[in-house]
């Protein structure tokens, strides 16, 4: 009889492989049944290591990319994209709407600060507050129907980035990410570029939620120009790019190896990516960061300050195959005037536009708008009258106006979207959208169409469901496809 030395891994059972070997391994396929969509996707990608390699759409969808501009706080729809002439006429005067809930209590009619003018062949109004947005209305599609649910902050901003008010639900982002892979293996697929800081929520509006981490956002702080404050621990202080290769693939036969007894553990091979990724983003991230670097005239043309320059930065990551990038705009000032809304939006508008503006000319030009999806808007719109004095909310001041999830504006442009036109319409005052209503679900079903995505299918299997970004609802609307 051969005898060999005892093995210590051999001794010791997984749980599944206790499952596998346990009742004919009944228990396994139960278990498999249970974690099915993880291994689904698995055998989905099955003919690369990288859960992240670039994957092909259901069918062939017009936007490969997409660049989400988010005016968190909510931005005033009639003071930007939604001219309302009746304000004029009923300012100071208590308006006839009737059954639409606000949070606060809010009194007269305020007529808008701004003026509107007509733009481009479409002859779209827009505000004076954004002028080089608007040079480009003839490429964008003005969705003036958007509601939503709830009139906070903390629901709506989760409904718009993730499709659920309340519960823990994976981002747009990571569901793109998800459905599509990246086309640069060394950066990350999805990129959330917030300066100063966190949102509310802060980072489940990025999140992964139920899918594997590897599909979550990556938060960058680009208050800051240095790429060593921009990503953290990008750079080793105590090895060589070399002596780092040979360590993490030390580290990966162990993590491997580990794995090959766990079943591919969708935790344990989101980590097993991030560890190669942070490795490969050593070498592309510097120069994808790095703004210094595009001429002179290019960087004016974006304008000055922390916007122009991320707004520039998520550019070039479009050039380099991310996948979904998400500029906050607000998120340390934010959008939402319940006082001095002509002060507020005024300087949080030039903070911007020029650099939306240069963005949208910028991939014209190159050729990249096409199939590069940009998406403008906030979480909800703002009431048509004035918000009445409330303690600790608008410092007793009477210029302001409270949330409105009932009616605002967004707006898409390229990636396949019919420019130069207007979509719905809110009511009379733009209180409500009455119009072609688009609900925050019909915008992600239409979102993922342009990407090539029936929403319906489009689905993770967990906790014994097949979910998907639009929950239950949703319809494509079929008007703001080209």
């Amino acid at each position: 009889m051969q005898f060999h030395k005892p093995n210590p891994e051999h001794l010791a059972f997984t749980r599944r492989q206790f499952l596998a070997r346990c009742g004919m391994g009944m228990g396994a396929v139960s278990l498999a049944s249970l974690a099915g969509g993880f291994f689904e996707s698995a055998a989905q990608g099955s003919e690369t290591l990288s859960p992240l390699a670039p994957k092909l759409p259901q069918f062939p969808g017009t936007a490969k990319r997409v660049i989400h501009i988010f005016a968190n706080g909510g931005p005033s729809h009639v003071d930007t994209f939604d001219p309302k002439p009746s304000l004029d006429k009923w300012a100071g005067k208590l308006l006839p709407v009737e059954n639409l809930r606000t949070e606060r209590k809010t009194g007269a009619a305020f007529a808008s600060p701004f003026k509107f003018k007509k733009y481009g062949q479409s002859g779209i109004e827009v505000s004076d507050l954004f002028p080089h947005v608007a040079e480009s209305i003839d490429d964008i599609a003005v969705i003036r129907s958007m509601y939503a649910d709830i009139p906070n902050h903390e629901p709506s901003l989760l409904l718009m980035n993730c499709g659920d008010a309340r519960q823990v639900r994976p981002s747009m982002g990571s569901w793109i990410n998800y459905g599509l892979g990246s086309e640069n293996q060394n950066l990350p697929g999805f990129i959330a570029m917030c300066p100063g800081g966190y949102p509310i929520q802060e980072s489940q509006n990025w999140q992964s939620g139920f899918i594997p981490g590897v599909y979550q956002g990556t938060y960058i702080d680009t208050q800051h120009t240095n790429i060593e404050k921009l990503i953290e621990n990008i750079k080793s202080n105590y090895a060589s790019l070399p002596e780092q290769r040979s360590q993490l693939d030390l580290l990966q036969q162990i993590n491997q190896k580990h794995a090959r007894a766990r079943q591919n553990e969708a935790q344990l091979e989101a980590r097993i990516q991030s560890f190669e990724l942070a490795y490969r983003m050593q070498m592309d991230a510097t120069d994808a960061f790095d703004v210094t670097r595009e001429p002179e005239h290019v960087r004016e043309m974006y304008g000055p300050g922390t916007h122009g320059r991320q707004t520039l930065i998520a550019r070039r990551l479009m050039e380099r195959g991310v996948r979904f990038v998400q500029l906050w705009h607000g998120a340390g000032q934010p959008w939402d005037s319940h006082d001095d809304i002509e002060i507020s939006h005024r300087r949080l508008a030039k903070e911007c536009d020029q650099a939306i503006g240069a963005l949208l000319k910028d991939l014209k030009q190159r050729g990249m708008l096409e199939d590069t999806l940009v998406i403008w808007g906030g979480e909800f719109g703002r009431t048509p009258v004035v918000e009445l004095p409330t303690p600790g909310a608008n410092a007793g001041k009477i210029n302001g106006r409270d949330h409105n999830p009932h009616g605002f504006t967004m707006w898409m442009a390229g990636g396949g979207v019919k420019g130069g036109y207007v979509h719905g319409a809110t009511d009379e005052f733009g209180f409500g959208a009455v119009e072609n209503k688009v609900h925050v679900h019909d915008l992600h079903a239409t979102i993922l169409a342009l990407l090539g995505f029936d929403h319906e299918k489009l689905t993770f299997r967990h906790a014994g469901r097949d979910f998907r970004l639009t929950d239950v609802h949703g319809k494509v609307v079929r008007e703001l496809i080209a």
